[in-house]
C-alpha cells in the first residue's frame, strides 16, 4: 500500500515501525541530509489510514528541507508521525514515546526531533529519556527552550510586516484587518503582536477554551468555519493544519495576502498559481514559519539566548521574504517558485551531507 507513495517521493529514506503494544505506527521520513542531519517535529494523531499517515510525513519532511534551506541553516529536512489508533489508550502514551525515543537514538544523529501537532515540550521530556541528545524543545526545567509556538508566532508577525511593506509601502499593521485561523500557541502569540501594532484582528478556532478567551474575554470577532474563507480582510493568516488552500477555498478568499504559520498550506502544486492569478500575495509557509525550528535549535544546540534567537528569527524571515517577493516580481513567477529557487541555491552550495 506504500509503494506508489515511496516511488514518487524525492527523499532519501523512510523508517517504518509498528508498535504492537499500542497498535500505533511510527513513520520517520528523512527527506534530505544535504545541509546537515534531518530535523523536524514529531506529529502524533489518528489518521483514517496508514497511507494517509505516510503521505503526511513525506509531505511534511519535504517542507522541512525547504524551511532549513531558505535561511541556509545546517539542518536537512525530516519529520516523524506517530499514527495512533482512534481508540488509543492514553495511559500507554508515555511508554510509546519512550520506545519512539529509543528509535530516534538508534538513528545516531541522522534525525533530530521536537514538538509538532499532538505533542508538547512535556512529551519531548519523555522522548528524551531514551532519545537524548537528539530531542529539541524540552521544557526549561529539563534544559530545553520550551514551546516553539511563541517564537514561531514572532516570526509570522515579522513576515506579515514584510507583506504589508510589499503591498502598502510600510510595515505598519495599524488599521489592517487580519483574520487569524488557529489561536493555539502560534496564533495566540501572533494575535497579541498584531493587536499591539494596531491591527483589527478576527479569529477562528475549534477549541472552546480558545474561543471563550479571545471572543468573550478579549472581545475579538469570532469567524465561524462556514464563513472563514469568504470573510473580507487584508491578510488571511492560517495557523492551524495544512492543505487549506485548494480549488474550493481559493476562489472564496477576499484578502490581499495569505501569510501564516501552518505547514503545507498549499493543497496542490497549482494552488500557488491560483493565488497569483487572483492577485493574492502568498508568503510561503516554510519561509515565514521557521521561527520554531530556528529558534529552538539555536537555543539548544548553538547557545543562543532567547533574545538572540528572536532577533535572528525576525531577521531571517524578513530577509527571506523580501528576496522571495523581489524574485517573484522580477521573474513573473509565483512566490512559491521563488522560495524554492532560494532553497535550491543553498542546497546546491553543499556538496555532501554534514553530520553533527
Amino acid at each position: 500500500m506504500f509503494e506508489s507513495l515511496l516511488q514518487n517521493w524525492d527523499g532519501e529514506e523512510v523508517i517504518i515501525r509498528h508498535d504492537k503494544i499500542t497498535g500505533a505506527w511510527i513513520f520517520i521520513a528523512i527527506h534530505s541530509t544535504r545541509l546537515g542531519p534531518a530535523g523536524g517535529g514529531t506529529r502524533m494523531k489518528s489518521y483514517s489510514t496508514r497511507h494517509d499517515a505516510l503521505e503526511d510525513v513525506l509531505r511534511l519532511s519535504a517542507g522541512m528541507t525547504f524551511k532549513f534551506a531558505v535561511p541556509g541553516m545546517n539542518f536537512g529536512g525530516g519529520k516523524a508521525v506517530i499514527a495512533i489508533p482512534q481508540n488509543f489508550d492514553s495511559p500507554l502514551r508515555p511508554n510509546l514515546l519512550r520506545r519512539y525515543g529509543t528509535l530516534v537514538k538508534q538513528l545516531n544523529g541522522l534525525y533530530y526531533t521536537g514538538p509538532d501537532v499532538g505533542t508538547s515540550s512535556e512529551d519531548m521530556d519523555v522522548i528524551a529519556e531514551t532519545g537524548s541528545p537528539y530531542v529539541f524543545g524540552r521544557t526549561p526545567a529539563r534544559g530545553g527552550a520550551g514551546s516553539s509556538g511563541p517564537i514561531t508566532g514572532i516570526g509570522v508577525f515579522a513576515g506579515i510586516q514584510i507583506v504589508c511593506e510589499h503591498l502598502y509601502g510600510n510595515t505598519s499593521l495599524k488599521g489592517k484587518r487580519v483574520l487569524v485561523q488557529g489561536a493555539g500557541a502560534v496564533g495566540a502569540k501572533l494575535i497579541g503582536l498584531l493587536l499591539d501594532d494596531g491591527a483589527e484582528v478576527l479569529f477562528n478556532d475549534v477549541n472552546e477554551s480558545a474561543i471563550q478567551h479571545f471572543r468573550d474575554e478579549r472581545r475579538l470577532k469570532f469567524v465561524p468555519n462556514d464563513s472563514l474563507y469568504s470573510t473580507e480582510c487584508d491578510i488571511f493568516s492560517p495557523n492551524a493544519l495544512g492543505a487549506i488552500l485548494n480549488r474550493e477555498t481559493i476562489p472564496q478568499l477576499k484578502c490581499r495576502a495569505v501569510a501564516g504559520g501552518a505547514n503545507n498550506q498549499l493543497a496542490s502544486p497549482d494552488a500557488a498559481e491560483r493565488l497569483r492569478s487572483r492577485g493574492i500575495l502568498y508568503a510561503p509557509d516554510y519561509a515565514i514559519n521557521v521561527g520554531g525550528a530556528m529558534g529552538v535549535t539555536g537555543q539548544e544546540s548553538l547557545g543562543w539566548s532567547k533574545d538572540e534567537a528572536e532577533r535572528r528569527v525576525i531577521h531571517s524571515v524578513q530577509s527571506a521574504l523580501r528576496k522571495i517577493f523581489e524574485i517573484a516580481s522580477t521573474q513573473n513567477i509565483t512566490t512559491e517558485e521563488a522560495a524554492r529557487q532560494v532553497a535550491a541555491e543553498h542546497l546546491a552550495t553543499q556538496q555532501r551531507p554534514v553530520r553533527f
